[in-house]
């Protein structure tokens, strides 16, 4: 009778979640071990920002950084998870501005510091709402090292970097066109410039020559900021106006005389092939300016509005005055033709504005001198090594090709800028600590710059600063550089480049061994999740349906290495199943030890065939999941415990342990009962970084020793456990088990029903095998009759099945359609001669022979032999069915 057990028939996440994750709390059992004698393995985690709750790309790359925790926290190693938050300067500004808009206020009406308050609130809600989701997600996470980007310790490490970047010549402040956010009012990054494709226009309008002597036609896209043309350019060669280089032109409405310059910038196909230059509203312009010495007129303010330079157009919204000066230039006749053009736009981010290229001054760091140490490093064997490995050729090419970094934002929310201007002389005084005085002059009349620095610039130091640099911390010493970066491939160049420049500036090392990159989480339609489109998947949600395990398991395998992955709730009714399979397999499992305990286990008795195959088939899972995990292949490690677990462990083996079981031999009840304990309890073992909680909860029933599967032994490749004759008859075994439940099902004869079934082997080998496993095979099939015999042969009609060295019979007198059973063989013996012709093929050619390892050629060797002998059998019982 089957021992009662604690274990509820259905698996119930919301039971069992929130207890075990207070159980690892309460047991420390996420802290760093800081156990010298072990080797230390490091990830810190990327921080999400404190704008709003994590989405479903943080439970990804989360999700595949708790198991590459708990897997190394398993094989002993002294495992730091480092948590963290960023406080997203333009972000989360953005996001209070917002909140106080809606109170109808804005942030000048509190000023600085009362807004600040109100940002580090913020902060703090969407902290703790965060901490939540990290604890519902299972992340083993050692919260004593929590670090923020702008707490004391990180705000010191910027201060540091700056300050050091300024001495040494590579932080440097001028005028440059930068992004420009009119809404926001700040510079942004490349990373916030969302590029959309725009139906404009192409304005081709008539800029007289000063001389009289006619005009030249150029084409823009931007006519509003012709008040700030400095020039018209044309290509050196463009045999149209060579005679008109030098000239002037004088500028329409501003009546400016501006010159004809020769630049191999200009497109001659584009338009006309004349342009005008706009050095302080056009990157490229800019750059063309400096070459030609040309002067920079900015016509816009702050706000996207015409400014004094724009002269009657002064007050105006840019687009505004578009529409005004195009009306003006048709009335004065300069106005030539207006194109349809559809053209890409950048818009910001976060406003939702279109950025601005605007003249400002600014701060920059140069990356070049940078940039070189980090080209270096990846062309030596200490490289940063990228997976997958195509990566690395867009992280090198951009760095190959990095322009200087624009690091001051016009926000309030961020690290302040260490830099003070002087009032009386001007001078910038540029320090850790504030200074009192002016360090030119002496003065006292010094102000702090009012800007910010950008969100990136701190981020870049979080595998380090994260650890108490610029400090020579313990955890410095002992987790820096950090062995994993796990991130998605949207933030290579604003991150993941930013932090290899600065840690190989300084600190001297790489900041981490190994970057993961993985893709985006998309709807089912392959569209990327926003709040806009309202495809977007809470995290929550999942878990309040299907429990964290099943979302775990579905998006840490549902996509392969730097692939984008597409949630689809059908794929979590899959792992829900497959979880419910583990939890009935251990009730079963449970309900049969009766009082058996861990010393009970032993596997140095009699193991039978079946016993064997799955010792087997479980030490060649763990070679692979572990390989497969150690490579950060998820899905192949997933998929691989997911086809032993339920095919092989729960569908076979259990079905066969059960003879055992059921029988009166106690010495084999005792040793089925030690295989099932020791496999399930490796399956536990190997699932636990996917599935952590069931995995506890179903451990912790089992015969164990230790406190928590968290810290049992990592699953290790045992030698003695590998029987290779075992499993080549169990896969026969199975064979033969499938042909017969296929051709029961085939003409609709229950399992319940006993028929006559004569197995006849083609060679002493397979005869032996047979007869050995003969229980089995009474077990599964249910035979009124099982003949096994080399020799047999039946006058009746009946189904047959080929399988690797036997014909399997089966008489079926009464419920078997002769017809249709002929047209089955024709329909296998179709099957058999494409796989024997292409086989064939495969051996025919030369080039494969020679090039493929030797084993893969024997495999395909082995595959035609065994394809020729069952044509050879099917065609026999063909003809014997239509003689």
């Amino acid at each position: 009778m089957a021992k009662e057990i604690q274990m509820p028939t259905k698996y119930d996440p919301k039971s069992v979640e929130s207890k075990r994750y207070q159980f690892w709390l309460d047991n420390d059992l996420f802290k760093a071990s800081e156990d010298q004698n072990s080797e230390p393995f490091c990830i810190v985690m990327p921080p999400p920002n404190v704008t709003g709750m994590l989405h479903m790309g943080h439970a990804l790359d989360f999700t595949l950084q708790d198991i590459l925790i708990r897997m190394k926290r398993m094989q002993g190693y002294d495992t730091l998870w480092l948590p963290g938050m960023d406080h997203a300067g333009i972000a989360t500004q953005a996001k209070v501005e917002e909140k106080l808009r809606k109170e109808g206020i804005n942030r000048h009406d509190l000023g600085r510091e009362a807004f600040l308050e109100k940002t580090w609130a913020w902060k703090e809600h969407f902290a703790s709402i965060i901490r939540e989701q990290w604890s519902k997600m299972g992340f083993s996470i050692d919260y004593s090292r929590e670090r923020f980007t702008m707490d004391e310790g990180l705000s010191r490490a910027v201060r540091k970097v700056f300050v050091d970047l300024y001495n040494k010549g590579l932080i440097y402040r001028g005028k440059y066109i930068i992004n420009w956010d009119p809404v926001a009012r700040t510079a942004i990054s490349d990373i916030e410039v969302i590029y959309k494709e725009v139906k404009g226009a192409l304005y081709h309008l008539r800029y007289p020559l000063s001389d009289g002597s006619g005009f030249i036609e150029v084409a823009t896209t931007r006519p509003e900021t012709m008040l700030g043309d400095t020039a018209v350019a044309v290509h050196p060669e463009d045999e149209r106006y060579k005679d008109l280089i030098g000239k002037t032109i004088t500028l329409p409405i501003a009546g400016r005389e501006i010159p004809i310059i020769a630049d191999d910038y200009v497109d001659p196909e584009f338009g006309s092939g004349a342009v005008k230059i706009t050095p302080a509203h056009d990157p490229n312009d800019f750059e063309v300016g400096k070459r030609h010495n040309l002067p920079q007129i900015l016509v816009m303010d702050e706000s996207g509005k015409m400014n004094e330079l724009a002269s009657k157009y002064q007050g105006m919204d840019r687009f505004e005055c578009r529409k005004q000066i195009i009306k003006d230039l048709e009335e004065a006749g300069y106005l030539i033709k207006i194109e349809e053009h559809v053209h890409s736009v950048g818009h910001s981010e976060r406003s939702g504005a279109v950025v601005e290229p605007y003249l400002s001054t600014q701060w920059f760091v140069k990356m070049k001198p940078l940039a070189e140490k980090a080209i270096q490093l990846q062309k030596s064997e200490d490289k940063v090594r990228f997976v997958p490995e195509r990566f690395e050729k867009l992280y090198v090419d951009w760095i190959e090709n990095i322009r200087d970094w624009c690091i001051s934002r016009q926000l309030w929310w961020g690290h302040r800028i260490p830099a003070w201007h002087c009032k009386n002389c001007g001078e910038i005084t540029v320090s850790m600590e504030d200074p009192s005085s002016c360090s030119k002059c002496g003065s006292s009349n010094i102000l702090q710059d009012e800007d910010v620095l950008d969100t990136w610039f701190s981020s870049a130091l979080w595998p380090f600063s994260t650890m108490g640099w610029p400090e020579k911390t313990a955890d410095l010493s002992r987790y820096y550089p950090n062995n994993v970066l796990v991130t998605g491939h949207d933030i290579i160049y604003p991150w993941v480049a930013r932090m290899i420049f600065t840690a190989l500036e300084f600190t001297g090392e790489k900041p981490f061994k190994d970057v993961i990159i993985h893709g985006l989480v998309r709807d089912a339609e392959g569209i990327k999740m926003s709040k806009s489109l309202g495809n977007g998947v809470d995290p929550l949600e999942v878990i309040d349906q299907y429990g964290a395990d099943t979302m775990r398991f579905m998006i840490s395998t549902g996509s392969t290495p730097g692939q984008d992955l597409r949630f689809r709730w059908e794929r979590l009714e899959s792992a829900r199943n497959f979880i419910n399979k583990i939890w009935n397999a251990s009730r079963f499992v449970l309900m049969n030890l009766d009082d058996f305990g861990v010393n009970d286990i032993d596997l140095s008795g009699s193991l039978n065939t079946a016993d064997q195959w799955i010792l087997t088939r479980l030490q060649e899972t763990i070679n692979y999941v572990t390989h497969q995990l150690e490579e950060y292949h998820f899905n192949e490690a997933g998929k691989a415990l997911y086809e032993f677990i339920w095919d092989e462990f729960c569908d076979w083996y259990i079905e066969f342990a059960k003879l055992s079981l059921y029988g009166d031999d106690s010495n084999a009840k005792k040793t089925t009962r030690s295989v099932l304990c020791y496999v399930l309890d490796r399956i536990l073992r190997l699932l636990h970084p996917f599935m952590p909680f069931v995995t506890e909860e179903i451990w912790q029933n089992l015969p164990h020793e230790g406190k928590s599967i968290m810290i049992a032994k990592w699953p290790e490749f045992v030698e003695r456990f590998q029987f290779p004759e075992a499993v080549e008859q169990m896969n026969l075994y199975m064979e033969v088990i499938r042909s017969v439940r296929n051709i029961r099902a085939e003409v609709n004869v229950p399992l319940s029903k006993k028929v006559n079934i004569f197995i006849r082997p083609d060679n002493e080998k397979t005869l032996n095998y047979m007869r050995r496993g003969e229980m089995w095979i009474r077990q599964q099939c249910n035979p009124e009759n099982l003949i096994i015999g080399s020799d047999i042969s039946i006058s009746e009609k009946a189904m047959t099945a080929v399988v690797t060295g036997a014909e399997i019979l089966l008489p079926l007198a009464g419920l078997i359609d002769i017809d249709q059973e002929v047209e089955r063989l024709k329909k296998e013996l179709k099957t058999l001669n494409a796989e024997v012709e292409r086989v064939q093929k495969k051996l025919s050619n030369q080039e494969f022979i020679n090039k493929a390892p030797a084993h893969v050629v024997e495999e395909e060797r082995k595959k035609e032999k065994d394809y020729l002998e069952k044509r050879e059998k099917v065609k026999a019982r063909l003809a014997q069915l239509q003689s």
